[in-house]
């Protein structure tokens, strides 16, 4: 039986049969559903390796169609210190199932990469939330083909340190306004944002006081 072996990132786990498991994983090729015979047994040596908020290993096997016989699995890295937060645990279901949604649309593997780095980002509790939040929605929107405009204005404009703007939900970019709560710190901080892997950015300071200003228009722009 010809088998692959892959990293892979736990999406959804469904319960079949009396001990069975169907899975849908996520891995750096794309999305793949196999089934786990007998994971549900108290001694099956798959259980401990298809872990949520977790990186597996796997090796999967060719089953009927395209459900694929998952022969073997184990943890190279549990993100255990997720469940520890329950915000930063409820924005890793969000990222999940977003993802799960918006991959059926747009097969990329970059959503793997996605996924991990966020996964990775949420459990080290040194690394603000809504930076990862903002992270993510910024580069979500951008595999959707939906990148946000950083360099120009709705009247395309060059984006000025000079001036105020404001996110138009509507016409989804910045508009220039006399009273505009965004200015050149939110655009170099999201600039940043767009185009730094979060590990990089955990280590910029002074970003408290815009950083939900941020996050609120990276959430408006992803439209979630």
């Amino acid at each position: 039986m010809n088998s692959t072996r892959t990293r892979a990132i736990v999406l959804r786990r469904t319960n079949y049969g009396e001990a069975d498991r169907i899975l849908q994983l996520l891995t750096p090729a794309g999305k793949r559903s196999v089934m786990a015979k007998g994971v549900r047994r108290e001694k099956s040596r798959l259980a401990g390796g298809i872990e949520l908020f977790a990186i597996c290993d796997v090796v999967i096997g060719e089953g009927k169609g395209d459900l694929g016989i998952l022969t073997s699995a184990r943890l190279i890295q549990f993100y255990s210190h997720i469940m520890q937060d329950y915000d930063r645990m409820q924005f890793a279901y969000t990222t999940i199932k977003l993802i799960t949604k918006a991959s059926e649309m747009v097969d990329e593997p970059e959503w793997y990469d996605i996924l991990a780095e966020s996964l990775m980002a949420l459990d080290a509790h040194s690394i603000p939330l809504e930076l990862v939040q903002t992270w993510f929605y910024l580069h979500y929107a951008g595999l959707l083909g939906h990148e946000l405009n950083l360099d120009r204005d709705l009247t395309d404009a060059k984006l000025s340190a000079e001036q105020k703007y404001r996110y138009d939900e509507i016409e989804q970019g910045f508009r220039q306004v006399t009273n505009g709560e965004i200015g050149s710190e939110h655009i170099k901080l999201l600039r940043l944002i767009a185009t730094r892997p979060l590990k990089t950015l955990a280590q910029i300071g002074g970003v408290e006081s815009i950083i939900g200003d941020c996050l609120m228009i990276a959430r408006q722009h992803a439209a979630v």
